[in-house]
Order: C-alpha cells, then sequence, then structure tokens
C-alpha cells in the first residue's frame, strides 16, 4: 500500500509577502459615511415630496367628485321641475355637455400635478446624481 502523507502545496507560500505587493487604495471611510447620508438625505426627502405630491393629488380628486356629485344632484331637481319633455331633454342635453367640459378639465388639471410631481422628483435626483458625481471625482482626485 501506498502511505504517503498529504502535503498542502500552499504551505510554502508567504501570502503577506503577496499581498504586500498589491497596491490597495485606501479608503476614505469619512467620505464614504457622509456620502451614504446625503443619500439617505435625499430619499428621505424624495419620498416625503413624493407622499406629499399624492395627498394633493388625492385631496382633489376628492373635490372634482364631490363637485360631480352635487352637480349630479342639482340636476336632477331641475331635469323634475321642468314643465316639457323638451325642456327635460335640454337640461339633459346640456348636463351632459358640462359634465363632459368638467371631466375633460379635471383629467388634464390631474395630467398637470401628475407631470408636476414627476419632474421635480426627476430635477431632485438628477441633482443629486450630478453632485454625487462630483464628490466621486474629488475622491479620486484626493489619492
Amino acid at each position: 500500500m501506498y502511505a504517503t502523507a498529504f502535503k498542502n502545496p500552499f504551505a510554502d507560500i508567504d501570502f503577506s509577502k503577496i499581498a504586500a505587493e498589491f497596491k490597495v487604495p485606501a479608503v476614505d471611510v469619512e467620505t464614504f459615511v457622509e456620502t451614504g447620508r446625503k443619500n439617505f438625505a435625499f430619499m428621505t426627502s424624495a419620498g416625503t415630496a413624493a407622499v406629499e405630491q399624492i395627498k394633493t393629488i388625492a385631496t382633489r380628486q376628492g373635490d372634482m367628485i364631490r363637485a360631480a356629485v352635487e352637480d349630479f344632484s342639482k340636476h336632477g331637481s331641475d331635469v323634475m321641475s321642468a314643465a316639457t319633455v323638451e325642456e327635460k331633454a335640454a337640461k339633459q342635453i346640456d348636463f351632459v355637455k358640462k359634465s363632459y367640459e368638467a371631466a375633460v378639465s379635471n383629467t388634464k388639471e390631474l395630467a398637470d400635478l401628475y407631470t408636476k410631481g414627476q419632474t421635480e422628483a426627476f430635477e431632485a435626483l438628477s441633482a443629486r446624481v450630478a453632485e454625487l458625481t462630483e464628490e466621486v471625482k474629488a475622491a479620486i482626485a484626493k489619492k
């Protein structure tokens, strides 16, 4: 039988000498922590702004629905008070026209609110990315 003892082929290598040959860049922990803090502050601010924008849109939608229900209720009374079928038809046609115009106007207003929120968020993100790019350039220049 062959009974030879196992010998680790890496046992004779001095890894500390090999590691010393590599130039590992020093990490500026302070800069790294500050960048993380700025990113966290930005994300917190962006989240707060998004919630506020959503609240604004939801409030406005609630106002629009309330106004539509009030208009519908008033319309029912107007139609019932009309004396002839022709008057009732005219009032209903007028109501449909006003409702359509209100729907188009409300949709445009809500779209503008959404667009405004998205534009502000994108501009804030772009500014933070530009700032972060400058921070990375400055960190590289220090070395």
